[in-house]
């Protein structure tokens, strides 16, 4: 409940002040009484108490009347949240080279598939109103989740993300058509992305990364790509012969080359990260520029109910007047 003129409330807290001073003042004596003695047994009558009760049932009423001028509503607000979202589709590689510790965070060494999941969850995070997929490929591409805006469902299912999930490769090409070929049959979105992050080299699978970016940008899916990782050697754990676990130097490469001409060809961007540090940075650098639209509407309706004020008023004053008129004596 709320008052449309709330100040008026004021005058509640004025009338007891005026109650008292009225009250000290008092009226002009009627009689003069020759002893106290007399008064006293006078004012111990019954009816010598109405006029008490008049008096109450007066401020009483004025008090409801000054409740019924605030004007109590009671009201509901409604507010519509209309959001044009995007619908995105997250290709992840999950090759055994992801296992590769040459990402740093926060000073101490970490892997890549760990430092991507981790950055990767903070972005879905941010982007409550877009339509996610989730494409993980290693070999071949396999979807881990279709487009949806269960996002806790879509973050449970990239928390189980990890590598030897499927063949090992890197199917950049394969991975990339199937994330097409996601937003194709499952949007009318108007604007479509890809976000695609590997740590190799195209070899595996049967499309090839140009020619899925050329079918990318027929149906009018941007396409951003993130190369992870170092260039050259990185540390790999590896397990031997003898089952015991031990870190190598691995040669490792990324191929900016073809990554650039996806982006380029859909015009999308590519970006490279060496570190979880620069990595949320694109994140966060993507997430600036594919921006969600978002209206808010507020509706407010109010009912009024100062009568639930006005007519308790109205009642007390017409008992007031009828206590006076028909129980009080009025002495000449």
């Amino acid at each position: 409940m709320t008052f449309h003129n709330p100040t008026l409330l004021w005058l509640l807290a004025v009338l007891p002040i005026f109650m008292l001073l009225r009250g000290r003042r008092g009226r002009k004596a009627a009689l003069l009484y020759p002893s106290t003695e007399v008064a006293a047994v006078v004012a111990k009558a019954t009816r010598s108490r109405v006029g008490g009760l008049i008096v109450t049932l007066r401020y009483l009423a004025v008090a409801a009347f000054i409740v019924a001028l605030a004007r109590p509503q009671f009201g509901q607000e409604h507010t519509q949240v209309h959001a044009s979202g995007i619908d995105m589709v997250l290709a992840v590689d999950v090759s055994t080279s992801m296992e590769a510790l040459d990402m740093q965070h926060e000073g101490e060494p970490s892997n890549r598939i760990d430092t991507v999941r981790g950055v990767v969850q903070t972005f879905i995070d941010e982007r409550p109103n877009d339509r996610i997929g989730l494409v993980a490929f290693a070999g071949a591409p396999y979807l881990v989740s279709p487009l949806t805006l269960d996002h806790d469902w879509l973050q449970g299912n990239l928390g189980r993300l990890t590598t030897g999930m499927v063949e090992d490769g890197t199917a950049i090409g394969s991975a990339l058509a199937a994330s097409v070929n996601r937003l194709r049959d499952d949007t009318n979105a108007k604007s479509k992305i890809v976000i695609l992050l590997t740590d190799g080299v195209n070899n595996a699978g049967k499309v090839q990364p140009v020619l899925a970016a050329q079918a990318a940008a027929a149906e009018g899916i941007k396409v951003y790509t993130i190369g992870v990782g170092r260039q050259g050697k990185a540390p790999m754990p590896v397990v031997g012969n003898d089952g015991r676990r031990r870190i190598v130097m691995a040669d490792v490469e990324v191929d900016e080359t073809t990554l650039k001409a996806i982006a380029e060809t859909t015009n999308g961007t590519f970006f490279r990260a060496t570190d979880a540090e620069s990595l949320a940075a694109i994140y966060q650098e993507i997430d600036a520029m594919e921006k969600t639209t978002r209206t808010v509407e507020r509706l407010q309706s109010y009912s009024e109910r100062f009568s639930w004020a006005a007519f308790p008023g109205l009642a007390l004053l017409g008992l007031e007047l009828l206590t006076s008129f028909g129980v009080r004596r009025r002495i000449p």
